[in-house]
């Protein structure tokens, strides 16, 4: 079985067995058992982490910063988010981890956007040189595995999004996408 169980907001991949009794003298009897299928990924060989700088010219520069791009669902997101040029009043900060499911394709394609977390990184205004550690645990959330072109007929992605929102409130925000895997319990 190629693809995992995974039931979303409008698409529901699911494996059935079904059962057929013959009885000559009084018909068929039919059973249908929905089983769910987990597919376990090894640690990939190359994961490399996550750079960029973003900003709105003359007003705000930063760099952030995540170890790597690929996480297991019980991982940890470990990162920073460094402060270059502050120019704006910024109010708060936070990271949000968002679904993105897709179905259909071409003109055709229907697309659904879920946040599924929000976690406060600061609150207040950074200065010029202040560095913001992120950590966040992906155990807590219900997350399923990145699933990419399942038969040409949907998709499910993840992203951290990165929102920073000014005194105006005014929200400015980076999104970068993630893959997700299940790690077998064996794996280290």
């Amino acid at each position: 079985m190629p693809y995992e169980t995974y039931n979303g907001v409008n698409v529901r991949l699911r494996y059935v067995l079904k059962v057929t009794i013959s009885r000559g003298y009084a018909g068929s009897i039919m059973e249908y058992h929905d089983f769910v299928v987990r597919n376990y990924s090894p640690l990939p060989s190359i994961n490399n982490s996550i750079k960029m700088e973003v900003g709105i010219e003359d007003c705000l520069h930063i760099e952030f910063e995540y170890n790597k791009s690929k996480y297991h669902l019980n991982d940890v997101i470990i990162g920073k988010i460094y402060f270059l040029l502050v120019r704006i009043k910024i109010k708060n900060m936070d990271l949000e981890i968002r679904r993105r499911e897709s179905t259909g394709s071409g003109a055709n394609t229907h697309v659904e956007t879920e946040t599924l977390a929000k976690f406060e990184l600061m609150d207040g205004a950074p200065v010029r040189g202040e560095s913001i550690p992120i950590r966040l645990f992906l155990s807590p959330y219900e997350l399923t595995p990145t699933h990419r072109n399942i038969n040409n007929k949907f998709s499910v992605k993840y992203y951290l999004n990165l929102v920073l929102v000014d005194e105006e409130d005014r929200r400015y925000f980076k999104q970068q996408e993630m893959t997700l895997f299940r790690l077998s319990e064996n794996s280290s």
